[in-house]
């Protein structure tokens, strides 16, 4: 299948010179729209681990990724049906695969673990190490070479959200933080496999469909898990399924995508950076979580390393 064919029709997002939007006076600076979407994008995945721990409220983590898998999948196979989209080219499919291994199945199960016993304050600053796994693994996979400024402020980044982490655990690792670290790689290997495709196909189709090819697995592994762990359907378990399906699983990687594929992997995975810090917000007013006093100093390291990056040439 050629370039130009349906099912990998070029879409707005694909191009080299992404559309910018301009706020404030006519001067201000324009920011370029692939980035308000991968934005947008990162503020939907910080609400990720408040709602799985208001989720894990009343259900168990094996049938709260289950039923989270088989949510989003039904909406997202609901608006492949609905659009008429063709079934994507053979090519595509290993891609998706590993889309759907690291960001539909791996990650929302190791993190659901790990919040088992992890506060989410904690699970967050672990995660803000992402956006370098990304950068690193979208270099290897990609060719694409970003400039040393650019992997000076991500290093710094990671560095400081590393020391956050250290700090917050007394210097040793637990059970939770393996399952994160893993979480990390499986990913990041998702998010860069999905930031590649989404410049042949449109990005909320890749999302869509390594939904779709996981329901074969996905609604008996629901079946089952629910047959052992009776859920108890409180305010907060529900709000917090439908958020991780609707908002973390579906909605909030399909803008996600359509930024990386826009501004380009390396530059959308440093958004990320800012993650962890909106998660601790989070935490503090969903969740009555303490705020850690070493929160603000992070905050204010990572941000500077964001604009460092997002200026970098890559």
């Amino acid at each position: 299948m050629r370039a130009h064919d349906s099912a990998t029709a070029p879409s707005p997002i694909a191009v080299s010179t992404a559309p910018t939007i301009t706020t404030g006076t006519a001067k201000a600076a324009k920011v370029p729209a692939g980035t308000v979407l991968a934005a947008l994008g990162v503020i939907a995945f910080s609400l990720t681990f408040p709602a799985t721990a208001w989720g894990l409220e009343g259900f168990g983590p094996w049938s709260l990724v289950a039923v989270r898998c088989v949510l989003a999948a039904l909406m997202a196979g609901g608006c492949l049906l609905a659009l008429r989209v063709p079934v994507p080219a053979r090519r595509h499919w290993a891609g998706l695969a590993v889309v759907a291994a690291g960001v539909v199945v791996g990650f929302p199960m190791l993190t659901t673990l790990a919040l088992e016993t992890s506060t989410t304050a904690h699970a967050a600053v672990v995660v803000g190490l992402l956006p370098l796994t990304t950068a690193a693994l979208s270099a290897l996979r990609t060719g694409v070479r970003p400039s040393r400024t650019f992997w000076t402020a991500a290093l710094a980044g990671a560095g400081a959200v590393l020391a956050f982490t250290i700090q917050q655990s007394g210097g040793a690792l637990t059970s939770a933080d393996l399952y994160l670290l893993a979480a990390l790689l499986v990913c990041a290997a998702g998010y860069t496999e999905g930031g590649r495709l989404a410049r042949v196909m449109p990005g909320w189709q890749v999302i869509a469909w390594a939904l779709v090819l996981c329901l074969p697995l996905s609604v008996p592994a629901a079946a089952v898990a629910l047959s052992y762990d009776t859920p108890q359907l409180t305010a907060h378990s529900v709000a917090g399924v439908l958020w991780v399906a609707a908002g973390s699983q579906f909605l909030g990687l399909v803008v996600w995508y359509r930024g990386m594929a826009a501004i380009g992997v390396p530059k959308a995975s440093q958004l990320q950076l800012a993650q962890p810090l909106l998660t601790l917000v989070w935490s503090v007013f969903l969740l009555g979580e303490h705020l850690p006093v070493a929160a603000p100093l992070t905050a204010a390291a990572v941000l500077v390393c964001i604009a460092v990056t997002q200026r970098a040439r890559s």
